[in-house]
């Protein structure tokens, strides 16, 4: 079983959940049955790893974060704080997949440099969307279930689709925002505002 953080909320690992010794678990998270959290990976504290969640070598987790059932999180993946990760996501982490070099021998860990995927802050990946490696999913964003992203998805916007393209803006809440006025964007569940600017948005 990997490190655990020596507090009174220790995380809980489930039966039958693999756990690296040399992974690195924070305080009151959990880790379901059939988990699989590798070496060298640090999962911060008080998040949910979902049964049958697979957590690549050396991959980072910030606190707070939930990975549902069957995601799969390859190396070397960066994750804030706050990020949720629906069923059955990937992560991936080769733009130019190969079993075998060209003259035909298995490729091994040294033929392949691996890109990540880092999801920021606050932002929420639904269910079954892919990830190509190397893109960059910003904070408080919303890629909807399905969508396949192969480049940078703004902070607070909301993608979907194959290939995934921006269809309107989210805030803090998750919700979509409504138009507010030139330029200017509110959110329906907290009211707070929002002012878009040459493809960007920020709270007012």
């Amino acid at each position: 079983m990997g490190t655990v953080e020596d507090d009174a909320a220790a995380a809980r690992i489930a039966p039958g959940a693999d756990v690296d010794e040399r992974a690195a678990i924070g305080a009151g998270t959990r880790v379901w049955h059939l988990a699989q959290v590798r070496e060298d990976a640090v999962v911060g504290a008080d998040c949910v790893i979902g049964r049958g969640a697979y957590i690549g070598p050396g991959v980072r987790i910030g606190d707070r974060v939930k990975v549902q059932n069957h995601a799969l999180v390859y190396e070397p993946a960066v994750v804030e704080d706050g990020v949720f990760i629906g069923p059955a996501v990937v992560l991936t982490n080769d733009r130019h997949p190969r079993a075998v070099t060209p003259d035909g021998r298995l490729k091994g860990r040294l033929d392949w440099h691996a890109e990540p995927v880092t999801l920021r802050q606050g932002c929420s990946i639904g269910g079954r969307a892919v990830l190509v490696a190397g893109v960059t999913v910003g904070r408080w964003a919303l890629v909807a279930a399905g969508a396949v992203v192969h480049r940078d998805v703004p902070d607070f916007a909301l993608v979907a689709g194959v290939p995934a393209r921006r269809i309107g803006w989210v805030g803090r809440a998750g919700e979509p925002l409504r138009p507010a006025g030139p330029g200017l964007w509110n959110c329906p569940r907290t009211g707070e505002g929002y002012r878009e600017t040459d493809g960007t948005l920020r709270p007012v």
